[in-house]
């Protein structure tokens, strides 16, 4: 479901509930997408793609080596 940020400010009782409801609502702001509403305990369980936080790092060269940008982050920051 999409809605305005007119109709957000306007309605927003009604559009949480409908996104208890279906799970997300985009909402857009002069006809582009800006923010997407998700219910907290939805009935609809969340796909990982959906998650704000998923692919965060994906495109950060620092990141391409995990295991190597973890060891480098768990050295100590003081020599003895």
């Amino acid at each position: 479901m999409v809605v305005t940020a007119k109709q957000l400010r306007l309605s927003t009782s009604r559009i949480l509930k409908k996104v208890q409801d279906i799970g997300s609502v985009t909402v857009t702001l002069r006809g582009k997408p800006v923010a997407k509403l998700t219910a907290l305990n939805s009935k609809i369980p969340m796909r990982v793609e959906d998650h704000p936080a998923f692919g965060i790092w994906a495109n950060r060269e620092d990141m391409q080596d995990v295991h190597g940008w973890l060891k480098k982050i768990r050295t100590p920051r003081y020599m003895r």
